[in-house]
Parts: C-alpha cells; structure tokens; sequence
C-alpha cells in the first residue's frame, strides 16, 4: 500500500462531466489519496464544479486564480472572488496563475500586470500560489521579486531549464512534473529532475491533459490515477523505492501548501 497525491488536476473540466464520480473513485482506490483542483474563477461553471467537489470530496482541495491564457478577462470581481473563496478557506492557494509566451492568447503587457496582481493578492491573503510558466521564466523571476513575493507555492507542469527550478527552489518554491517526463523525447527534462531535491519535488497529471505512457497511445483523456506513471519515472530517476517516493511526494503535497499532513489514509 502507498500514498500518492497529484498536485494538479482539473477534475472541474467539462471532460470529467459524464464520470467525475468514477475517475474520482479509481484515482482513490489506486492510492491517490489527495487532489488539488485549481479553478478558473473567470468561469462560472468550472468554480462551481469545483465547490461541489470540495463539499463531496474531503481528500480534493483547491486553488483559484486567472490563468495567463485569461488574463484579458481579469477584473476586480474576480480579485473579490479569489478572496471570498480564501476567506471562505475554500482554496489552499492562489491558482493556476502565471505567464504563458507560446500562446500569448492574453497580451504578454496584460498578462504580466494580472500575474502581478494576482501574487500581491496571494502575498496579503498568506497563500502560496501555482505558477504556470512557458517560455517566460526570467519574467517571472522578476514579477516575484517586483512583488517581494514571500508565500511559495508551485512552479506547476515544468518543461524550462535547471537554472530556473533552482532559483524558484532558492524562494521556497516546489516544482511538479507532469506526465511529459515519461515521454521518449523528454530526455533533457528527465536530466534536469535528477538536480532538483526530493524535497522540492511534486507530481501531478494537469488531466485532462498530458496524458502518460503507456496510457497516452490508447487514451486521449488524462486523470488523476496516471500521477501513478509519472511518480514510477521520477522514483526511478531518484533511484528510491517507488513507495517511499509516493509517500514522500504526499508528504511535500501537503507542505506544499501549509497544511496538516495527514497520519491515516482519508
């Protein structure tokens, strides 16, 4: 028996809707024994998704924020919401917030000022946050240091360079891999997760999405039960026992995010 946590799923996708329950229930059995949700709170639907789950689920926690890709949305009704749901004590973090220069569906100009926002509002609440970062690690390296941004939190799904990990590492940060480091191609990720510490280390399976092998060739949609793959490579790559490897990644989940760890599997 072991204890696993995926440290980011979107259980509040619309890809989950016919059988939420069920990938909840296999994820659980399989000894996924904690999910962070993070909830885009510019979406009414996908907030209250999630405030079903948490009231249903007390293994799922939460996070909420504005994504990069929203950024353009951001307004002072979503700052209320980020802080009614932390009152509330509805969500463990401020998340997924960040900036994303691949795609740049928000103005990188937009994305930056809401990003900074954003942490100024985790750094009052006393939150750590979840960063989404592509192609835009010097620029949040200076946003943190513009905010004097003190809470931590997770570099989430990281595909960037070691000299970035280090310093988020140097700031408290933890750094989660996705199930793009079980990919063939991913040779250079795999060589930078052997220079992180074990204790800034998380998993997670950002589903639907990223799916892992050996899933990913006969299953389009990722779920939390697939974090099981991803902790085997790193396990491997950190040459532990794959059980004290899970264990350890449930342990820094919940350090992670300033919370209790639990003694018992509920």
């Amino acid at each position: 028996m072991f204890r696993i946590a995926d440290s980011h799923a979107h259980l509040n996708a619309k890809d989950f809707d016919k059988d939420r329950e069920e990938v909840i229930k296999r994820a659980f059995n399989a000894g996924v024994k904690a999910i962070l949700c993070p909830t885009e709170v510019s979406d009414d639907k996908n907030k209250s998704t999630t405030l079903s789950l948490l009231q249903n689920h007390k293994h799922i926690l939460a996070a909420g924020g504005v994504h990069p890709h929203n950024a353009r949305l951001y307004n002072q009704n979503h700052e209320r919401i980020i802080r009614d749901m932390a009152v509330q004590k509805k969500i463990t973090a401020v998340g997924e917030i960040g900036l994303d220069f691949h795609y740049n569906y928000s103005p990188p100009s937009k994305q930056k000022e809401v990003f900074g926002k954003q942490l100024a509002l985790a750094q009052e609440l006393k939150l750590p946050v979840i960063i989404h970062s592509r192609l835009a690690a010097s620029h949040v390296l200076d946003s943190l240091k513009k905010q004097n941004f003190t809470q931590g939190g997770v570099l989430h799904c990281f595909t960037e360079n070691i000299d970035f990990a280090k310093k988020m590492v140097e700031q408290g940060f933890y750094v989660s891999f996705s199930g793009i480091i079980t990919y063939p191609k991913a040779h250079a990720l795999r060589e930078t997760s052997k220079k992180i510490p074990s204790n800034n280390l998380l998993v997670e399976t950002d589903a639907p999405y990223l799916t892992p092998i050996p899933h990913r060739k006969k299953m389009k949609r990722n779920e939390p039960v697939f974090v099981i793959e991803t902790a085997k490579i790193l396990a491997d790559i950190k040459k532990m026992p794959f059980e004290s490897f899970a264990e350890k990644m449930y342990h820094n989940f919940w350090s992670c995010f300033n919370l209790n760890y639990p003694n018992n599997n509920q």
